[in-house]
């Protein structure tokens, strides 16, 4: 079982070595990331300029251990937009969040925004 859910902002931590990535790769071995956050992860590398075989081996590198979105993530996901829409939070971030409730375990984010968001779901900041 994961100790830990991590948001698309903590993996593209390690992958620029922005600060708070040895917070983050202390983590690793022990987390799981939603595959809508790994998406956006992609989405991120490709929109810098990296094609899809370098933007796979860069998360390659890092052995992300993923949890496939599915009906119950996805309904759960679309709920917590009432309670997170005050505070802007994406349907990847919502995603990350309904994933960390299921698994009874902190999410990680830089975005200081998450704090408090919805009740019950502890947020741990890498930076």
């Amino acid at each position: 079982m994961a100790s830990v859910v991590l948001d698309s902002s903590a993996i593209l931590c390690i992958l620029n070595d922005e600060p708070g990535t040895e917070f983050v790769d202390a983590m690793l071995d022990d987390a799981v990331v939603s595959t809508v956050n790994y998406a956006e992860v992609v989405t991120k590398l490709v929109e810098r300029g990296s094609t899809a075989a370098q933007a796979q081996s860069a998360l390659r590198s890092i052995a992300l251990t993923t949890v496939d979105f599915d009906i119950p993530l996805a309904r759960r996901t679309g709920t917590l937009r009432a309670e997170t829409r005050k505070r802007g939070l994406s349907l990847g971030d919502r995603a990350c969040l309904a994933l960390a409730e299921r698994e009874g375990v902190p999410a990680m984010t830089g975005d200081r925004n998450w704090v408090g968001a919805v009740s019950g779901i502890e947020i741990r900041l890498f930076r």
